[in-house]
């Protein structure tokens, strides 16, 4: 009762100093509302939601994004309100954040920023997703060359919103092209820049490196924070990634779902099956509950390294459909990598050809391919 108690409380607490606080622009937002953080977890669609923004909060994530949400679905007139409870969930203690929405729309994309602006401390606009439901609906990275859609929609949001704007983007052929893009952006209301090195077409099998370079350039030419995204696999990318671009901080996405530890500096990542009980137990214990297709995701990326060995684990997993089917599965597959850790030596992380490091299977690693290209 005392709990629940302190959590409206809290709430109200923060509703208050949302409605009367002045909102704050570039890098006086940056370090006072946001904490100056350099260890940010990116948006990722059904994968970023609450329960591991606690679990990456608890291993030194500085900043959350929600999922990507879609303006027009979340501000639905009738199945609006559906969306949102299947989609967005919060408490107090999930800040900073950042919800981020795709749209090309003002006035849709404002409404559904309202309906946020009380819980969050920045609505962000999607101009990176490179995939294709992105060009049939023509927002992400395929308003890149729409600039005038894109000054309406950044700010509209500048003006009539209680929080701060920001955008992620991905950049051009053209270093050049990608600077003005960013000062566009910067001029039309956005308060902080994450800028993904990636032209729009990499992806897929054809995703390569992300260039730095090009977020150096988008770095030295504007003024206001900005977060560098791409080629984030270990602690040491974030180091070296804030050295060679001058970043105001990091952004992970797909290295944090294989390892959600990665902003922590280990000697060896964790083990998959104490991380994967964590957030098990996250899940558990939240309320609403996180819906069981996005924890059944979670723990394919987790224990990548070992289903293929345990075909038949990895069966149970395709299977399950609730919670408790996923909980027992992880308590047989930590059996497993318990008996197998017994047996076996330690891999020492040696990077292999592509630069990918290699560790025993009860450890997190990364399953992603990259080139060995110097940046």
């Amino acid at each position: 009762m005392l709990r629940s108690h302190l959590v409206r409380v809290n709430r109200l607490v923060r509703l208050y100093n949302t409605s009367t606080r002045e909102k704050l622009k570039g890098y006086e937002f940056y370090e006072k509302t946001l904490g100056s953080p350099k260890y940010i977890v990116g948006p990722m669609v059904e994968q970023s939601e609450l329960a591991w923004r606690i679990l990456s909060r608890r291993y030194n994530a500085q900043l959350c994004y929600t999922p990507m949400f879609h303006s027009k679905l979340f501000y639905h007139p009738i199945h609006g309100e559906d969306y949102r409870r299947d989609q967005w969930s919060t408490q107090p203690e999930d800040r900073p954040l950042i919800v981020q929405f795709c749209a090309n729309d003002p006035d849709i994309l404002l409404k559904a920023a309202k309906l946020v602006e009380n819980d969050c401390d920045a609505v962000d606009l999607n101009l990176g997703c490179p995939q294709y439901i992105a060009k049939k609906g023509r927002y992400g990275s395929f308003l890149q060359d729409e600039w005038d859609t894109i000054h309406q929609l950044i700010s509209t949001l500048d003006r009539e919103l209680k929080v701060p704007v920001t955008a992620k983007i991905r950049v051009f052929e053209s270093v050049s092209k990608s600077v003005e893009y960013a000062k566009m952006i910067e001029s039309s209301g956005a308060q902080l820049l994450t800028v993904h090195g990636r032209l729009r077409e990499q992806k897929g099998h054809h995703t390569g490196l992300a260039d730095w370079s090009k977020i150096k350039a988008v770095k030295d030419a504007i003024k206001i924070p900005v977060i560098a995204n791409g080629n984030i696999l270990y602690y040491d990318d974030v180091q070296k990634c804030l050295h060679e671009t001058g970043a105001d901080g990091v952004m992970s996405a797909e290295g944090n779902l294989y390892n959600p530890t990665l902003f922590s500096e280990q000697t060896v990542p964790p083990l998959t099956y104490q991380i994967a009980q964590e957030y098990l137990e996250i899940c558990r214990d939240l309320v609403p509950s996180t819906r069981p297709p996005i924890i059944k995701s979670h723990l394919f990326k987790l224990f990548h390294a070992s289903l293929p060995v345990y075909a038949d684990l990895r069966d149970k997993l395709s299977s399950a459909n609730t919670f408790n089917e996923m909980w027992h599965f992880t308590e047989k597959m930590s059996l497993r990598l318990q008996r197998e850790q017994q047996t076996n030596d330690e891999l020492d992380g040696s990077p292999d050809q592509n630069g990918i490091r290699r560790y025993s299977p009860w450890r997190c690693q990364v399953k992603k391919k990259r080139t060995r290209v110097i940046i």
